[in-house]
């Protein structure tokens, strides 16, 4: 197994208790992260590489792989395209360059590598800090040329395997929340894929790909967007660089916000849907193993909070549409979904019941599609990427010496709107607080529980230290669980991937100095008991 850029213990333990398990039974654990996380605790391996040098590792392990003869050539050359292309680019990625890079000793480059590519099975795990670089769609075909190379795609228990950021984030895809795709991943630029959706709609269909939420952020600023409906999203905190996004919302001419509590982005809204809970509604979940899951209504929606499917509906009743929008409970919904989803096509509520049944399932007597890509890749061969090492788009400088990476700990979840409503998470984790190494901390005179100002190009927060080895000199860590205390993502990177425009949470400079504590708190240390941390 090679996590990667997944804190999983904290992020998404259920999936950690399945590779400790894994681990017991004799399974490798190599983990890649700059920090010392939790599951570097059980790990065979840790490679602590350098922020945002992701591919130069990969590279390398990969023609590690191919010089030790460890590459899966039959494998390659049935299901993959462009591997002497591969072989003969990746030449210059040695295990002394990438140690150059990475910071990762070539010994234990090369000892991951070998190890993965002698695995009869070898799985990649990956989320949020492969993703959330400038080079984060390089990140994760790096990573996919490692699966090709050594044919550990289509195999149980290997493969690569983004672990998704929240609930249903892959029911969410299916069922066309993406700017690109119809439900069922159907290109919308697609000619066969408009026609399906003409005819079923009785309405044409814009051939010409969405943008992203960052680009309608941006062009809310300079006029283009004039309202924004935002569904389940406390767009305002998790967005890096607050200030451009409190512009952006702020020169709307009209803005929804569809959520279960007040957030500080429904504070802003000109009308706010109060929506009900997963507990108290009807409906489905897509897990991360594409399996379907049916979710029936445990308790009664308090006040006026409806169904996230019955308010869009009624709002499109209401405006000029000629799409029928007659929706009389969510299973009809979910009919419409199979069909016109050709991965859903043999599902229903009754088929879902148990649980057991995952996607593709192209028609009713079909028992579900545990192992994608077994036989072949529905798009034909695989095609293994030329990448070249791109660093970060911010690095430490006189005037900003420090890095900033950002991530979550296990007893908050992301801007706290949930878990912050119980007092009992206040004692784990009573406020944000900066990691710093024990080396920084005395270069710059800090005493556990001091009280720091965190300054960036985008401007500065204040929030308490906390000296842990878990983070390495020189990178220094925050959660953005506390906005309405320590709104972190002010000073976040707003730059992003050019394909995707997914920003670079994980890679920010920062100055870190010693202040007084605010007005209002002590001086005393605040309690903390996050995993894994070594005071």
């Amino acid at each position: 197994m090679l996590c990667v850029g997944t804190n999983m213990t904290e992020c998404h333990p259920i999936i950690a208790v399945r590779v400790k398990k894994a681990v017991r039974k004799g399974a490798k654990l190599y983990v890649v992260d700059p920090r010392k996380i939790p599951l570097t605790e059980i790990a065979t391996g840790h490679l602590p590489l350098h922020l945002g040098s992701d591919v130069a590792l990969f590279n390398t392990m990969a023609n590690v792989i191919i010089q030790e003869g460890l590459a899966d050539l039959d494998y390659i050359e049935k299901r993959t395209e462009g591997f002497e292309q591969l072989k003969e680019h990746l030449l210059p990625f040695t295990p002394e360059y990438a140690e150059g890079v990475t910071g990762v000793p070539a010994e234990l480059i090369r000892e991951c590598a070998i190890a993965f590519g002698s695995a009869e099975r070898a799985g990649i795990y990956y989320t949020l800090g492969i993703t959330e670089h400038i080079c984060g769609v390089s990140n994760v075909q790096s990573l996919c040329n490692l699966a090709l190379i050594t044919g550990n795609l289509g195999k149980r228990s290997a493969g690569i395997n983004p672990l998704r950021g929240q609930n249903n984030i892959q029911g969410a895809g299916d069922c066309g929340a993406l700017p690109n795709n119809y439900p069922g991943f159907q290109a919308v630029d697609d000619p066969v894929s408009q026609l399906k959706f003409e005819k079923a709609y009785g309405v044409p269909m814009d051939p010409i790909k969405g943008i992203t939420k960052i680009a309608a952020l941006d062009h809310a600023v300079d006029g283009r967007v004039k309202s924004m409906w935002i569904c389940g999203e406390n767009t305002l905190v998790t967005d890096p660089d607050v200030k451009h996004t409190t512009r952006a919302l702020e020169a709307l001419d009209f803005l929804i916000v569809q959520d279960m509590f007040l957030t500080d982005t429904a504070k802003k809204a000109d009308v706010v849907f109060p929506a009900a809970a997963f507990t108290e509604v009807d409906g489905f979940f897509t897990n991360s193993d594409r399996r379907v899951q049916r979710l029936r209504q445990a308790a009664i929606a308090p006040g006026e909070a409806k169904p996230d499917w019955w308010i869009i509906a009624e709002v499109a009743k209401r405006m000029d549409t000629e799409v029928n929008f007659e929706y009389a409970s969510s299973e009809e919904v979910f009919d419409e979904l199979a069909s016109l989803s050709p991965i859903y096509e043999g599902l229903n509520y009754d088929r879902i019941e148990s649980g057991d049944l995952i996607w593709p399932v192209p028609h009713l007597d079909h028992p579900g599609t545990p192992v994608l890509h077994e036989d072949e890749f529905v798009n034909g061969k695989g095609k293994l990427q030329l990448l070249d090492y791109v660093p970060p788009s911010e690095n430490p400088d006189d005037e900003y010496p420090f890095y900033l990476t950002t991530g979550r700990r296990l007893p908050t979840y992301h801007t706290n709107t949930m878990t912050g409503r119980s007092d009992g998470f206040r004692i784990l984790v009573p406020n944000e607080w900066l990691e710093i190494h024990p080396a920084d901390a005395e270069k710059l005179g800090f005493e556990d529980g001091d009280w720091a100002k965190v300054r960036s190009r985008r401007g500065d927060v204040t929030t308490r230290v906390a000296i842990t080895k878990t983070s390495p000199r020189g990178t220094m860590f925050m959660s953005f669980a506390f906005p309405e205390e320590t709104m972190t993502n002010d000073i976040t990177n707003p730059d992003v991937d050019p394909i995707t425009e997914t920003p670079e949470f994980k890679v920010a400079a920062v100055e870190v100095t010693r202040v007084d504590a605010p007005v209002g708190f002590g001086a005393e240390p605040a309690l903390r008991a996050s995993p894994g941390q070594d005071h």
